[in-house]
């Protein structure tokens, strides 16, 4: 069965950093694309970052690139996000996400096979 686990959220003053991690059990890790999405209270779900098997290179939304970082560790079977600058617009539910193969869009939600449950990150102004 497979498991995500998201962990690391809390509350930060903006301008600070935080950083997140997600285990993902149940699966070979190496073979699925990793995400970071969010969702912020009234908003639709929105994509983050995402990183290949290689974890060479990750993708990043306009809004967080220069400020977050992804990255896997396919020995341990993380992803992190390490956030940095943070605004109070990044306050949202962060959720990590598993895309199986190498063909699907790694912005697009629609695209992913697994999800955590999330863990709230709230900016203080």
């Amino acid at each position: 069965q497979v498991q995500i686990v998201e962990s690391g959220g809390g509350l930060v003053q903006a301008g600070g950093s935080r950083r997140l991690s997600c285990l993902a059990e149940g699966l070979t890790f190496s073979s699925y694309l990793m995400g970071w999405f969010r969702q912020a209270p009234g908003k639709e779900r929105e994509f983050v970052a995402a990183i290949r098997w290689t974890g060479d290179t990750g993708d990043y939304a306009d809004s967080t690139k220069g400020r977050f970082t992804i990255s896997r560790d396919n020995a341990k079977n993380t992803v992190d996000l390490q956030m940095n600058s943070l605004k109070p617009e990044d306050t949202a539910v962060y959720y990590c996400a598993a895309m199986r193969g190498l063909f699907g869009e790694p912005s697009a939600a629609a695209y992913y096979d697994y999800w955590g449950r999330g863990t709230q990150v709230t900016v203080s102004s």
